[in-house]
């Protein structure tokens, strides 16, 4: 069965690739990538922001508390207020993902052929 769904990367993905590219060792380019990582989160965690030229923003922010409802019950709930961390896409990143063709829809099955997912429930 096919999926339009995207690919799933990994941390282990990138490993290798990179590894590839530069010639270093796996263990050497998945300890430089947990370390940029680790350096990431720390600064968020400190509330700072991380620039990154043409690649994009992140940057910690306070979400304000709120009063809400659950659905089932109607009963009101109080949100509290709660840090998250947010990320805006760079100029230059947007533009070339924007600038990528979509992927084609897949062909209609043939006739009599057998329903996508073999037909199994």
């Amino acid at each position: 069965m096919e999926s339009n769904a995207p690919e799933t990367i990994t941390k282990r993905d990138l490993v290798q690739r990179i590894a590839d590219q530069t010639g270093q060792t796996k263990v050497l380019v998945r300890d430089i990538l947990q370390r940029f990582l680790d350096e990431v989160s720390e600064e968020l965690i400190r509330g700072n922001r991380l620039e990154f030229r043409k690649f994009g923003v992140f940057e910690v922010r306070l979400r304000p508390g709120r009063v809400a409802q659950n659905p089932k019950t109607l009963e009101k709930v109080v949100v509290p207020s709660k840090r998250v961390v947010k990320f805006k896409v760079g100029n230059v990143l947007k533009k070339r993902v924007e600038t990528v063709p979509e992927a084609p829809a897949p062909a209609p099955p043939a006739p009599g052929a057998p329903p996508a997912g073999g037909g199994m429930a």
